[in-house]
């Protein structure tokens, strides 16, 4: 049986770690097997965790510079379906080659050209992370090269995409900002979190370029369980928001920053992590979820196939969907032989709608929202409870490119219906 799941796993997401695929293009209302990370169209591979990944983690990074179609498909060509070892050894291989372009272009002075490529070579070296066990030691090489062709490439922007560091507990978190102008006028500002297996520079390529052609500062972090947070000692945690605090605590009073302005957009865990933190931070002025998970707790506990993946279970699965589902337990801190494990793990993993005294989007792709009940219900707590009048949910649709998991397949339509709704909430 193949198995689908994201590259981006959540809370939210692993519900689906060993749940049949759904038919592309069909969706299955309340199906028993609904699968979270169903790619509503073929994009290339026949194993769907692999093409789900492909269709909406690297081809949906294009509108925002992540990919390049054509460099995209070259690799694609060379990679076996379903096997994590050619997956990594392919992308990181293309990684190396934007990366020397763009160092030629960078040492004859050519800067756009530099950062174009060094930004696709950033991303390109994430991607080559995908599937990668925490004790592989390309994942911190890697990983760090991420950043670091990141950063270079930040200082070819204008305004500048900067670096910074957060002081928390021992470590720092890594996160970025950037100015929506160069005049250092306050403006509106978007916090961007995202979930499970997210790195600070995945955020970049899905909505920084959106935000700030909008005039919004655009700001995103590394949280514990994030990035390479882990080797550190730092995994996913019940109270996520005393770190997205830290994260606001050291930027707030950044001069481009309009303090009565200030929105908080979580995506996939992030979902969870957001509007916990708006719980307790006034500061955070509008809350956007895609989508809103009020509880995950009860995602995994509902799941079968979650609490039931055995050695024998997990032995079944090709390596790029076991090497995926590993290291998101390894992310929260649970054994990788002990998947079902995930489901304590995610106790305290909530937050209280009726708390919630800020204006709240909810935004879902359609397959998302139509294939799974527990998917409608937490969006209907969320709405019924928020005690801001000003909430909505948004259901993007199925026959625009817009149902998978969120909405990573159509970025440019996800950013229209959150900017416009957040360009009223911030008036």
């Amino acid at each position: 049986m193949k198995q689908r799941i994201a590259s981006w796993l959540t809370p939210v997401l692993v519900i689906a770690l060993a749940l049949p695929s759904l038919v592309a293009e069909k969706v299955k209302e309340e199906a028993a097997d609904f699968d979270m990370h169903a790619a509503h169209v073929r994009y290339h591979f026949q194993d769907n965790d692999m093409d789900f990944t492909f269709g909406s983690v690297v081809l949906g990074s294009a509108t925002n510079g992540g990919v390049e179609i054509g460099e995209a498909f070259a690799t694609a060509a060379k990679i076996k379906d379903g096997d994590a070892a050619s997956w990594q050894a392919e992308w990181l291989n293309m990684a190396k080659m934007a990366e020397a372009r763009g160092e030629k272009s960078l040492a004859g002075g050519h800067k756009v050209s530099a950062r174009q490529q060094l930004m696709r070579a950033s991303n390109y070296y994430r991607i080559g992370l995908l599937a990668m066990l925490p004790d592989d030691p390309r994942l911190p090489e890697a990983g760090k090269k991420s950043r670091e062709l990141m950063r270079k490439a930040g200082t070819l922007m204008n305004p500048p995409l900067e670096y910074f560091e957060v002081p928390f507990e021992g470590t720092v978190l890594p996160g970025y900002f950037r100015a929506a102008k160069s005049d250092g006028k306050p403006c509106k500002t978007l916090l961007m979190l995202g979930g499970g297996e997210t790195f600070a520079e995945d955020l970049i390529f899905y909505i920084m370029p959106q935000a700030t052609e909008r005039g919004y500062n655009f700001i995103t972090v590394d949280l514990p369980g994030q990035g390479l947070m882990p080797l550190q000692g730092k995994f996913f945690r019940a109270d996520m928001w005393k770190a997205v605090m830290a994260v606001v605590d050291q930027n707030i009073n950044r001069p481009q920053i309009d303090k009565t302005r200030l929105a908080v957009y979580g995506i996939s865990g992030g979902g969870g992590f957001a509007p916990q933190t708006a719980q307790h931070d006034n500061r955070l002025k509008a809350v956007v979820v895609n989508s809103c998970v009020v509880d995950a707790h009860p995602l995994f506990a509902s799941m079968t196939p979650v609490t039931t993946a055995t050695a024998a279970t997990v032995a079944t699965w090709n390596s790029f969907h076991a090497n995926t589902v590993k290291g998101v337990a390894w992310r929260w801190n649970v054994p990788m032989n002990n998947i079902p494990g995930l489901v304590e793990a995610n106790k305290g993993f909530s937050f209280s709608p009726e708390k919630i005294n800020v204006p709240l989007l909810s935004i879902v792709g359609y397959g998302e929202y139509h294939g799974g009940a527990e998917v409608r219900r937490q969006q209907k707590v969320c709405l019924d409870g928020v005690a801001n009048v000003n909430k909505k949910l948004i259901v993007t649709p199925r026959g625009e490119g817009a149902a998978n998991h969120c909405i990573m397949e159509n970025r440019s339509l996800m950013a229209q219906e959150v900017f416009d709704w957040l360009d009223v909430a911030l008036k």
